[in-house]
């Protein structure tokens, strides 16, 4: 199978899936070790503060990191995710989260995700590290 073919099965799974879908996250972009993810923030994702739930936050994070880790083709398992919050960010706002690898090795791999505002500005850091039982 093909990186494009891999990527179109990535982003048809990913459009499908209906906890992003409830949530209303969107996969942006996909690429080898790469994935974006966008959420507009709606009055349904604040907490009793008037702030975006840190689980909001924290799905799309997920989403793009599920997405990045899964862009080779082969299934990823999350091991471990940590998130730091930043900011905060106002209904109406499209939050972006970016997704990068930052180590592949043999049966493990490392990502790091920023979470920014409109204006660039980060909200939160995700780290995630997966599990990938196909890799040598």
């Amino acid at each position: 199978m093909s990186e494009q073919d891999d990527y179109a099965e990535i982003r048809e799974r990913a459009s499908n899936d209906p906890y992003c879908g409830r949530v209303g996250i969107d996969l942006a972009e996909v690429g080898d070790g790469y994935a974006e993810t966008t959420l507009t923030v709606a009055e349904d994702h604040l907490n009793f503060h008037g702030t975006p739930h840190g689980g909001a936050v924290y799905s799309l994070a997920d989403a793009a990191f599920a997405a990045a880790s899964n862009s080779h083709g082969d299934a990823a398992f999350a091991l471990e995710t940590n998130i730091s919050y930043l900011a905060a960010a106002e209904v109406g706002e499209t939050l972006r989260a970016v997704a990068e690898e930052t180590h592949l090795g043999g049966r493990t791999a490392e990502y790091e995700v920023v979470v920014s505002d409109g204006d660039g500005e980060r909200i939160a850091t995700f780290r995630g590290r997966v599990y990938k039982p196909g890799g040598r």
